[in-house]
């Protein structure tokens, strides 16, 4: 835990010129320029667990169909750590210098820094599957060596940095630590700003872009949310709450990236389960380390831009509850996937005597998606949600309703596409 002395002496003069005394090193970025680091902040980047990030695109299996959607996690990773210090100046000038202390402000900015150096290759691909959460990975390797001793050196504490990342880790939390989890982990977090601000840029979308300049002169500092927002910032919320929806609608889960995803997914899901893959080896890895770790034939075509055809989808809110239920059995996906593929066949849909082998059928459901929106707003004396926007609670649950749907892929369709999508419709009312 930070000394609490520490926080007891600390000024906002003391505060604010540990932010901004000693960042002489510059990076050049393509979103926010020249962004500096301290020389042992910058150590951090040239750490072996650093230097994985540049082997892992941001966007995964995004480039099968945005051809520019070649950046890495390394990039975000640093745009995040320059976000995070802005954040942190803004609100330390409007009083939050009166909890912060400076081994707590280091332990943050390496927090933005390092949140993704546990994370898996293909980015959210394996999310579903039965592995440890990447935020468990990235704690575990800030407590290990190298990055142990560089975070100490950058002026953090590594136990506090990596608490702030894992909400789950043993860690007695204090109020500061809540501040920066808060901050780090929320409607307005440095991570957003950075990851829609910069998937668009490289996918040559128009919908990601943010007014961050804007944004943060209305941030007001709250000890344990972290922070609050002014009513004039309330379109700020409402710009980057539908950028998201506008993102994940084309980008994040344009349905052939669902394919690719779904396929990755089914192959690691199938190798875990025969025993001829174990979690510990999906650890660590980078994207051709990933590609490299097995001849999968699923995984092997999505690295080849071959994949699946979507032929059926429908809104997943349209499902029965227990069918629901039924179909977000991963562990059972596999079997429900040979029943579909024989519902078909029956039907004629593949000749008279045509059947399909399991494995070139897939069905696909996006995992939640979360639209955190409960900002609270400062002059208007209540959250988001509740305040004058237009955003309430019904219009953000439409907008989450609207972009999960349940998707077929096929790995060579026919082209009947609305008889399948009728015979898959009846197929799922036999699961209730």
């Amino acid at each position: 835990m930070i000394n609490q002395g520490e926080k007891g002496t600390s000024s906002k003069n003391s505060v604010l010129a540990s932010l901004q005394t000693g960042f002489t090193d510059p990076v050049r970025d393509i979103l926010w320029g020249h962004i500096y680091l301290t020389p042992a902040l910058a150590d951090l980047t040239k750490s072996v667990p650093f230097m994985r990030l540049h082997r892992i695109m941001q966007l995964g299996p995004t480039f099968c169909v945005y051809p520019g959607a070649t950046h890495t996690r390394a990039s975000h990773s640093i745009g995040v750590y320059h976000l995070a210090k802005r954040v942190l100046v803004c609100l330390a000038e409007r009083g939050a210098d009166k909890w912060l202390s400076r081994k707590g402000v280091f332990s943050f900015l390496c927090a933005a820094l390092l949140h993704d150096l546990g994370h898996f290759p293909f980015t959210h691909s394996l999310k579903e599957l039965p592995l440890e959460s990447h935020e468990s990975l990235t704690a575990k390797i800030i407590c290990s060596p190298p990055v142990k001793s560089l975070v100490a050196k950058a002026g953090g504490d590594p136990d506090f940095t990596a608490a702030i990342i894992d909400s789950e880790m043993n860690y007695t939390a204090d109020n500061e630590l809540t501040f920066y989890r808060s901050l780090l982990s929320g409607t307005l977090d440095p991570d957003k700003l950075d990851y829609l601000n910069r998937d668009a840029r490289y996918c040559g979308v128009p919908y990601g872009a943010q007014d961050v300049d804007f944004i943060l002169s209305c941030l007001h500092p709250h000890p344990e949310r972290g922070a609050d927002m002014l009513e004039k910032g309330i379109p700020g919320i409402e710009s980057l709450l539908f950028s998201k929806y506008l993102m994940y609608r084309t980008v994040y889960w344009h349905r052939l990236v669902r394919s690719a995803t779904a396929m990755i997914k089914k192959a690691v899901l199938g190798s875990l389960e025969s025993g001829s893959l174990s979690a510990e080896e999906l650890y660590g890895l980078d994207d051709q380390g990933f590609f490299n770790l097995t001849n999968d034939p699923l995984i092997q075509a999505v690295r080849d831009g071959k994949l699946y055809a979507p032929v059926a989808e429908f809104p997943f809110s349209s499902v029965d509850e227990k069918a629901q239920i039924s179909l977000l059995d991963i562990k059972d996906r596999s079997r429900l996937e040979a029943s579909l593929a024989g519902a078909l066949a029956d039907a004629g849909i593949f000749g008279i005597h045509g059947k399909i082998p399991p494995e070139d059928l897939i069905i696909d459901i996006p995992e939640p998606v979360s639209f955190e929106s409960n900002l609270y707003i400062k002059d208007e004396a209540c959250f988001f949600p509740e305040s004058s926007s237009a955003f309430k609670r019904e219009m953000i649950d439409t907008l989450v309703k609207s972009l999960r749907i349940i998707r077929v892929f096929l790995k060579n369709p026919p082209t009947m596409g609305k008889r399948i999508l009728n015979i898959t419709q009846k197929w799922v009312k036999l699961l209730v």
